[in-house]
């Protein structure tokens, strides 16, 4: 089963976008999701130096442009691709990439949210002195003992032996002078304190933008930064996308619903590298593919290939499906099961893991066409549980 992966800030290095750039479809479809972002991202690619491209209403618009041209590059028949994707999951602003190739939101949607992204965050991290700090290795309870001590957020929790620690300045000062047993500091090059409370400015401006944004369900599984859930309903993708920016990546918890889904193969897009490094050393066995550069399109096909399988949620008009967001023992609803007609929002029932119970519901409603699963199945993330006829349709 193959995963996608988009990569989330400090992904770019300096010029990695030259090589992409000498194809000319590459070039021009990177030059109009530029304009539509209204910034010159082919030269802050190419030419513009690390501290230019570390400005967050740079780089969020430059890894999410990068990683849609790209993937129209790995997959030249877009439709094709999803009978070989099984999920999508993109960290922290790659999860916007992510919901665009899933067909959640439209390209040129993306890119106007992530430049409103950017902006926004940007100008909330101008507010008080912030930063993020990565903590490798030492003990996970006495790191994050040492991150609560100082006030801080663990904002991303990045599996095993990698927490990233963020707040003001002064903050990680004390951090670094007191670092927990064992554990290396890596300050970041980010410009604030990304998945806290000090971005809680940027998500009311965002969900201002969001409301007239227009959505359809995903066509994969879409794997969610803030709890690691498959989300089927792109209204929800749509608002966990707002919501993120305050709250903590559990990229940890993404690895857990790829495993349990049986990820076999894990193709981080461009500029890659950082997420296949973390899967290397949290999933043991799976196969992984980095693709940095152009002239590895025939790999990556290749490797999309082998390990590609369809993950079953093709959307039609003339159905929807209700579909499990974790592993664990789905229990019916008594009343779902009593009838032939769900309202939008109505409980299907329950999803028990060994963490916790999770609430499942039609978020469109419909008629009932068939149950795929019985009460007390074992289920697995994104496993179609229930198809219902949209209402009004014919």
């Amino acid at each position: 089963m193959l995963v996608i992966v988009a990569p989330g800030q400090g992904a770019q290095t300096p010029g990695f976008l030259r090589p992409w750039l000498e194809d000319p479809t590459f070039a021009a479809r990177f030059s109009w999701l530029s304009t539509v972002a209204d910034l010159d991202l082919a030269h802050y690619g190419t030419e513009a130096d690390a501290e230019t491209i570390r400005d967050t209403k740079i780089a969020q618009p430059l890894l999410v442009a990068t990683g849609l041209v790209a993937a129209l590059e790995l997959f030249p028949h877009p439709a094709d691709a999803f009978e070989q994707i099984g999920a999508v999951a993109g960290h922290s602003v790659g999860e916007i990439a992510a919901a665009a190739g899933a067909r959640v939101i439209t390209a040129e949607q993306a890119m106007v949210l992530v430049r409103e992204r950017g902006n926004a965050m940007a100008r909330a991290a101008a507010t008080t002195p912030t930063g993020m700090t990565a903590l490798l290795g030492g003990d996970r309870e006495e790191v994050l003992a040492a991150i609560d001590k100082h006030g801080l957020t663990p904002a991303n929790d990045n599996g095993p032996g990698q927490i990233v620690a963020a707040g003001t300045l002064e903050q990680l000062e004390a951090l670094a002078a007191e670092p927990p047993a064992k554990a290396r500091l890596m300050p970041l090059s980010v410009a604030g304190a990304f998945h806290t409370h000090h971005m809680e400015p940027a998500v009311g401006h965002l969900a201002a933008l969001a409301r007239s944004v227009s959505v359809h369900d995903p066509r994969t599984r879409v794997i969610s930064n803030r709890d690691g859930r498959v989300v089927h309903d792109g209204r929800e993708v749509l608002a966990r996308l707002v919501g993120q920016i305050a709250s903590p990546v559990r990229w940890d918890l993404c690895l857990e619903t790829m495993e349990d889904l049986g990820v076999t193969g894990i193709l981080e897009m461009p500029p890659a590298g950082t997420l296949t490094g973390i899967a290397k050393r949290a999933l043991k066995g799976v196969e992984t593919f980095a693709l940095k550069t152009p002239d590895q399109l025939d790999d990556a096909r290749a490797f999309c290939a082998k390990h590609g399988e369809s993950s079953g949620l093709e959307t039609t008009p003339t159905w929807r499906m209700v579909v499990s967001p974790a592993k664990g023992t789905f229990h019916q609803d008594g009343t779902a099961a009593g009838t032939d007609v769900l309202t939008p929002g109505a409980a299907v029932g329950e999803v028990a893991s060994l963490r916790d119970r999770t609430l499942v519901s039609a978020p469109h409603g419909g008629t009932v066409v068939e149950w795929l699963v019985e009460d007390g199945d074992l289920v697995s993330p994104g496993q179609p549980l229930l198809r219902l006829h949209p209402e009004g349709g014919a």
